[in-house]
């Protein structure tokens, strides 16, 4: 809860008083880097349905959007931010990545929410291809750095980074970094409460946007 705090402060501070972040690191000197958000799910396919009664489909869109917004506001448009989708309607898998590769993308990042028959399960879990490409380590290192960001930062539990084929993935392992997050389990009626408040989708979005700008300095 203090990390909380402290976070949303600093937040408020730079929109307020534009004040440089210190962790941010210089722009690429060839142009911005191209980030596209994939809010998954959307239109007739709501995803996971929260104990409370949120959909998965508005929570990430929400974090999508805010960390557009951030990158306009804090970050004063260090990144070219695209999403597959800005409203509620339903994109295929295979038109989400041809729009990530038609842009050139830099990296990929699919936001999901989790659920499972237990109401105990709880955590964030970020997902890589199985299969091994040329982007494959890099989007092991992305994956992992968000996931340990937001556990350290807003104490999510870690269910580590895992490897699927999921079409998103599979499609994108040869092309740029990409990662799929499950930020939680609607199912949980704790993290269901908190994926609830608007302030706290708003401060995911922060560390997202804060971990990429390290990350995609990375050599």
């Amino acid at each position: 809860m203090v990390l909380f705090k402290v976070l949303f402060s600093i937040l408020l501070a730079l929109e307020l008083f534009s004040l440089p972040n210190r962790v941010l690191g210089q722009p690429n000197p060839n142009g911005k880097r191209i980030i596209v958000i994939d809010p998954g799910h959307g239109g007739k396919d709501p995803g996971a349905v929260g104990v409370n009664g949120i959909l998965e489909k508005d929570v990430v869109l929400k974090i999508a959007k805010q960390t557009a917004e951030l990158n306009e506001t804090v970050f004063k448009n260090q990144y070219e931010i695209y999403l597959t989708r800005y409203k509620d309607t339903l994109i295929s898998l295979g038109d989400r990545t041809k729009l990530a590769k038609s842009l050139n993308a830099d990296i990929f990042i699919s936001l999901h929410c989790n659920h499972f028959d237990s109401p105990n399960a709880r955590g964030i879990e970020v997902y890589v291809s199985n299969s091994i490409g040329m982007y494959w380590k890099h989007s092991i290192l992305t994956g992992y750095e968000i996931e340990k960001a937001l556990v350290n930062n807003i104490g999510l539990e870690s269910r580590g980074v895992k490897f699927a084929n999921f079409q998103v993935l599979r499609e994108t392992v040869d092309c740029f970094p990409a990662v799929l997050l499950e930020f939680g389990f609607l199912s949980n009626l704790d993290e269901a409460n908190y994926y609830s408040v608007d302030k706290n989708l708003k401060v995911i979005a922060l560390l997202l946007l804060n971990e990429l700008t390290k990350i995609s300095n990375y050599e």
